[in-house]
């Protein structure tokens, strides 16, 4: 994992400066983009403000400098991203980045505003795939990243405190957005939310929260995370991980907690989920210890609720999945080429929908051996049928949806990984050399490589624009998707045997089973 780092500033004299509602900034200027780096957008959630939902920021006198990024917020200890946190200094977590290709406040520019993913433990808007520089220069676009609060700190359910506070984060990352990025040469009435993976089952939650209306009139979810759970469910696991520390799952206990200590206790409650299956679920059999929560009050209901209901209506919507969703995750728990007959059988039982999900898998996908059962079933829980889903609720409703499914195979690492989770990212930010997504692109991008990527780009630019990214809309009829490879084509959903086993079945709040 690459470490955080400041850019090189340039002097004071070219530097572009910028007032915002709470006073000016200075930034950098790096390839022709204005950039500007770790702006708060709401007050260090530290001391009497732990575990409370985000609140308004202090201004300041004079200049104040915009060229590094912000601390960011506790960390798990997946990739080393919780050494990231612990060695950067200060508790300003939540702020923003801005890249601008025309600063000022009569640019009218589309603006993009990046949700990291991160399974809701982890995720950081430093990290150097997340750079918006290629994209705004490209493609006309202001671009905004952030940090949200991830793991307890951000969506462990806790007494006194109220539920969902990253996503809460998110909307007062948005709120600034709106009151301040005409500033930047952004137009506060067009602005797109993009995320991918649990960045992507933030923006679903987006669409669905209240609190988020009129913040933003498009939408873009790449990958989504399909995991909600029930408020028993969060209050179970968080107890768990309060009883790591000898304490409770409340403000007055877990205030008291260095930031560091709190996310290894979550760390552990996590690796050891799997013993608490009977309890917790298919949340356990995945090792997913925190996700949004339908409380009926911050998130009401599910994405797909919502949009059914046509809460999306009036929200353009790109969705999309790769289409090897699980190969990476099969890799990285070792068992890529070693999934035995048990385990495949299990994770049939397990993900496959209703009482005849894993009869309808093995008969719909007849030669396919342990490895690839495996692999459908939890691409299609965790990402793919979520993401499909997103759009059928959204259509269903009256509103508009766009559909893509990434087929180009990462060359990287041999080429075993496919058409993985997470290869979107650098081919959407064109940032193929650097950061660990970049790793799935292999040593030197090849043309191939940079022409799919450059593709995206203008795909998603042109949606931010526009509302169009270059293919027909989704139909229940026609069902017509683009297809990203060496070779596009706009065809038929091509995952249609998945479609049909998950039709007849929603996207649930993962409960509390007992035991």
């Amino acid at each position: 994992m690459t470490a955080v780092a400041s850019e090189p500033s340039e002097p004071s004299g070219s530097r572009p400066e910028v007032r915002t509602a709470c006073g000016t900034l200075r930034g950098s200027r790096e390839a022709g983009v204005a950039v500007f780096r770790g702006i708060p957008f709401a007050a260090p959630p530290v001391g009497p403000l732990r575990f409370a939902a985000p609140r308004p920021v202090r201004g300041w006198d004079g200049v104040r400098d915009a060229v590094s990024y912000g601390p960011p917020p506790p960390q798990g200890g997946h990739f080393g991203m919780d050494v990231l946190s612990q060695d950067a200094v200060g508790d300003d977590w939540l702020t923003v980045n801005v890249w601008s290709p025309e600063p000022g406040p009569g640019a009218g520019l589309p603006v993009m505003v990046w949700i990291q993913g991160g399974a809701y433990t982890i995720g950081m808007s430093g990290l150097p795939e997340y750079d918006g520089g290629r994209l705004a220069r490209h493609g006309g676009v202001v671009v905004v990243t952030f940090n949200y609060r991830v793991g307890l700190e951000g969506f462990g359910q806790i007494e006194g405190a109220p539920a969902n506070r990253g996503l809460l984060d998110q909307i007062a990352a948005l709120e600034w957005v709106r009151d301040n990025i005409r500033a930047f040469g952004g137009d506060p009435a067009r602005v797109t939310v993009f995320g991918q993976s649990a960045g992507a089952g933030s923006v679903a939650a987006l669409l669905a929260m209240p609190r988020a209306a009129g913040l933003f009139g498009r939408a873009v979810a790449q990958s989504v995370q399909g995991t909600f759970f029930s408020p028993e469910l969060a209050s179970d696991i968080a107890a768990a991980c309060a009883a790591e520390l000898g304490l409770g799952p409340t403000v007055a206990d877990l205030s008291t907690v260095e930031p560091a200590r709190l996310s290894t206790a979550g760390d552990a409650v996590g690796a050891a989920m799997g013993r608490r299956a009977d309890r917790w679920g298919q949340a356990a059999h995945r090792s997913i210890p925190f996700s949004p929560v339908v409380d009926g009050d911050t998130l009401p209901v599910t994405p797909w609720r919502a949009l059914a209901d046509g809460a999306g209506r009036d929200i353009e919507l790109l969705v999309g999945h790769t289409r090897d969703e699980q190969r990476l995750l099969t890799a990285l728990d070792g068992l890529l080429g070693q999934v035995t007959p048990q385990q495949a059988a299990s994770a049939l039982d397990v993900f496959g929908p209703g009482q005849d999900g894993a009869r309808r898998y093995v008969e719909g996908f007849p030669a396919a051996g342990p490895d690839e059962l495996y692999e459908l079933v939890h691409s299609d829980w965790l990402f793919r049928m979520p993401s499909l889903h997103l759009a059928q609720a959204q259509t269903a409703a009256g509103g508009r949806a766009h559909v893509y499914e990434l087929t180009w195979a990462a060359p990287g690492m041999g080429g075993a990984l496919g058409a993985c989770h997470g290869l979107d990212v650098p081919l959407v930010f064109g940032n193929l050399d650097r950061g660990q997504p970049a790793m799935l692109i292999g040593e030197g991008p090849s043309p191939e490589a940079e022409e799919l990527s450059a593709r995206m780009r203008a795909a998603w630019t042109a949606f931010a624009a526009h509302g169009d990214p270059g293919w027909p809309a989704y139909e229940s009829g026609r069902r017509l998707v683009q297809l990203f490879d060496a070779r596009p084509a706009v065809t038929a959903y091509p995952e249609e045997t998945s479609r049909l086993i998950w039709q007849n079945h929603t996207i649930p709040v993962l409960p509390l089973t007992g035991g």
